[in-house]
């Protein structure tokens, strides 16, 4: 499939994407200079954007066509740290919405906090049922794929074909299931601390887990052994060196760790995308 990525960060949908077998680049878009020189290291060949705003004001002479479109459009508008509000100058849906209508990918496939639920998804489901997507939500975290933290995030699948038209009836299809992971399973173990050993004092999940068992068996590789490897999801995950908290010499460590922040976690994107992949090879 031909992908175009907006709010591309450090390329985790292209990464899982490309784990999966499922689809090529053709348009990464991404504000931060930093997150664009990741991008075009790792992928040299394809064209990087810098705005959505520009994008969408000449969908069709600045964005090649595409089979599947992906954002991980900014959260702060929704998240409980943000703004909360239509307002905030980074809520981009608006214009991602507009792409959508004049490119008409066959798949959309979002990510943003789990504090989109109670403010702005309404609306992005409506818009893209108006728009004639068929759209199912979930709540996958990080720790569905092993991760060993939470990482609570609303994931956004949305399917059209030549049958649904814009402004029409959404012709009855009840969808399939995309199995990203085993979120519940994960939930339990959130909230039990044998899954985390024992709970930080502040008493949030939502942190990393660098003293669970499993990380004596793993060895920290070198970070040849590490790029562009697709994942064994439910194998264990690499964590951290046993350095301290702050990494000291390590250069850009600030975008590193603003890239990290922002990005999605690129085995959820390559579960999604082995189920595309098969819904797409049943047609």
């Amino acid at each position: 499939m031909r992908h175009v990525d907006l709010c591309s960060g450090i390329g985790g949908f292209a990464l899982g994407f490309q784990w999966a077998g499922l689809s090529k680049p053709v348009l990464f878009c991404d504000i931060e200079p930093w997150s664009r020189k990741v991008l075009a290291k790792h992928w040299p060949d394809v064209p990087i954007a810098e705005d959505v705003k520009e994008l969408a004001s000449d969908p069709d002479g600045l964005i090649p066509d595409c089979d599947i479109l992906t954002a991980g459009y900014p959260c702060q508008p929704f998240s409980l740290a943000g703004k909360r509000g239509a307002e905030d100058d980074r809520h981009l849906w608006p214009y991602i919405l507009r792409i959508v209508a004049q490119k008409r990918p066959t798949f959309c496939v979002f990510e943003n906090v789990y504090g989109h639920v109670s403010m702005g998804l309404d609306q992005v489901l409506l818009d893209l049922e108006t728009q004639g997507y068929a759209s199912r939500t979930f709540i996958v975290p990080a720790c569905a794929v092993d991760a060993h933290h939470r990482r609570d995030r609303v994931w956004i699948i949305a399917h059209t074909d030549s049958h649904r038209e814009p402004n029409g009836p959404v012709n009855g299809s009840q969808g399939q299931r995309v199995d990203v992971g085993n979120a519940s399973r994960c939930r339990q173990r959130g909230n039990d601390r044998r899954w985390a050993g024992q709970e930080p004092e502040n008493g949030s999940q939502d942190v990393a887990d660098t003293d669970h068992p499993r990380r004596e068996k793993q060895r920290w590789p070198q970070p040849a052994q590490l790029e562009h490897q697709a994942p064994q999801c439910g194998g264990g995950w690499l964590t951290e060196p046993s350095v301290g908290r702050v990494a000291h010499g390590i250069p850009k460590r600030v975008d590193r760790l603003k890239g990290l922040g922002n990005a999605i976690v690129p085995h959820i994107a390559m579960k999604i995308g082995a189920t595309i992949k098969a819904i797409e090879a049943q047609q």
